[in-house]
């Protein structure tokens, strides 16, 4: 379905689809999509599979051209000050290092903590944090890629593009969410602003779409190209800028009801899924018409 030569290659979060694996793999068959990327699958986050439970995503894989992109840990989703949740997400790291590897895939999505509201202040910790993650990946061939989220510390492009740059290691590097950044509060216009932060460090991207409540005014998911975002716009930039890596369909939107927030900060699971085939089919759709509008 999708030709756009040599450039950038699309995918689905696939419990944006279902939590059934077998259901992932047909709907990115139908749309000969290029990859799938790894957040929770039969009920379980990815650190929680068993190793039947890879064996078995991996028989439904056999004989597709299907990549799995990368695993979209919760790692460090969790309070700064909370010493146990910290020893418990590393934990959580080590669990998506493993099923990584099971997929011959180096990439992990990673987060900076609940937003505490003093990420200025508390900058110097937000940096040391991660001393630890970085010597449990020394040696294991694992990118980190930290996504810019409205939630966490590093809710904007310009906030994770820096943090990246202070880090400065080669397996620490961006994943670019243009909605996220619609959401923040301090969060600037996505395209083009906020992707020119964050474009030196990028290795992934999230697609999804965002717009103000009618009602309330506070920003909420919708079908891709109905939002803020100039998708358009992105899109022409990734190819013009020689972007080759993947772009993952991530609703967050549903047709027919509304995610609770709780659920879209820690998405996963039959709740979370529910409805999200339609939804994505309605993204897919939409998404072909702006690629066929590329140049």
């Amino acid at each position: 379905m999708f030709k756009i030569g040599n450039m950038f290659k699309i995918g689905v979060i696939g419990d944006e689809v279902s939590q059934d694996f077998a259901t992932v793999v047909n709907f990115v068959n139908e749309y000969n999509l290029d990859s799938i990327e790894i957040r929770s699958v039969w009920d379980k986050l990815p650190h929680q599979l068993t190793n039947d439970d890879i064996d078995e995503m991996k028989r439904l894989l056999d004989g597709t051209d299907i990549e799995i992109i990368g695993v979209a840990s919760p790692f460090f989703k969790c309070d700064m000050d909370n010493a146990q949740e910290r020893k418990e997400h590393l934990d959580i790291l080590k669990g998506c290092i493993r099923t990584a590897k099971a997929f011959d895939t180096n990439l992990i999505r990673t987060f900076v903590f609940w937003d505490t509201g003093e990420t200025v202040e508390r900058w110097d910790e937000i940096i040391a944090s991660y001393n630890e993650p970085r010597k449990i990946i020394d040696g294991e061939g694992i990118i980190l890629g930290m996504e810019n989220e409205s939630t966490t510390s590093l809710s904007t492009a310009k906030l994770t593009a820096q943090f990246i740059e202070e880090i400065d290691s080669p397996n620490i590097r961006g994943i670019w969410d243009p909605a996220n950044e619609a959401h923040a509060k301090d969060g600037i216009t996505p395209y083009p602003d906020a992707y020119n932060q964050m474009k030196p460090t990028m290795i992934h991207a999230h697609l999804k779409d965002a717009a103000p409540n009618p009602d309330s005014g506070e920003m909420e998911s919708v079908p891709v190209g109905d939002g803020v975002i100039n998708w358009q716009g992105q899109l022409q930039a990734f190819v013009d800028d020689g972007y080759e890596g993947h772009l993952c369909l991530e609703t967050h939107w549903r047709p027919t009801l509304k995610i609770d927030d709780d659920l879209l900060n820690r998405p996963g699971g039959k709740a979370f899924s529910e409805a999200g085939e339609e939804a994505s089919r309605i993204c897919i759709q939409k998404l072909q018409g702006m690629i066929d509008n590329l140049k």
